[in-house]
């Protein structure tokens, strides 16, 4: 596989875990009222305006080997705005500005454009649109804290959907950690720091304009 598939594979799990902030399961846990979950999770989305943190990734397969690992800064404004910046192993960037989702690889000097609502619309993505409730979009459980965290665990109700489940961690409110497992059971976690919620962000954190000489490979549209 090439390095901008790998790149995009990568980015794919990262847009889908932007479906923001929900996560994985697998084995069945004791769980709370579903209705009070689902109040919860949407008590904490209700509010949210703009989010940032730093995290890292590991993408596992279904033996629990670690297939890559990446980290990054992530930028989210909703709606349907959020911007994942890939710092190590190398320098990409995954960019959904509200029509287009862009997936740029510095190394390569190559960007790939889609159509956003397209890409999205079997992912949890869906959320950040801002105009679907969590509950409609996801059967939600709150399981046993762990860890120091409050856990989440959200099944998509549409059977199309390309992943199986996801779970979130709070901490002290705050998202902390995240997990996805998708349909080949690989599961992609992800560990948050340093979260800011509903801060400024510049507006153009959210506009990607293709540098000079790379090749883009799509169409944006005007």
């Amino acid at each position: 596989m090439s390095k901008m598939k790998r790149g995009a594979a990568v980015a794919a799990c990262m847009f889908l875990v932007q479906g923001l902030f929900t996560a994985y399961a697998a084995a069945p846990a004791a769980t709370v009222a579903g209705g009070d979950a689902a109040e919860r999770v949407e008590h904490y989305l209700a509010g949210l305006k703009t989010w940032s943190a730093d995290f890292s990734q590991e993408i596992d397969d279904a033996d629990g080997k670690v297939l890559r690992s990446a980290s990054g800064h992530l930028y989210l404004r909703r709606p349907g705005k959020f911007r994942w910046d890939y710092t190590a192993p190398s320098k990409q960037i995954v960019l959904a500005d509200g029509k287009q989702l862009w997936f740029y690889d510095q190394d390569l000097q190559q960007a790939n454009v889609r159509n956003m609502d397209s890409t999205l619309a079997s992912t949890p993505a869906v959320l950040l649109a801002g105009g679907a409730t969590v509950s409609s979009q996801f059967r939600i459980t709150a399981l046993p804290a762990s860890g120091g965290f409050e856990w989440f665990q959200l099944i998509p109700k549409h059977p199309t959907s390309d992943f199986q489940a996801i779970r979130s961690a709070l901490a002290n409110g705050e998202l902390m950690r995240m997990l996805v497992a998708d349909k080949r059971n690989q599961v992609t976690r992800i560990a948050f720091s340093a979260p800011k919620r509903n801060v400024p962000l510049a507006p153009d954190l959210f506009v990607f304009t293709p540098p000079p000489g790379v090749v883009v490979i799509g169409h944006a549209a005007p």
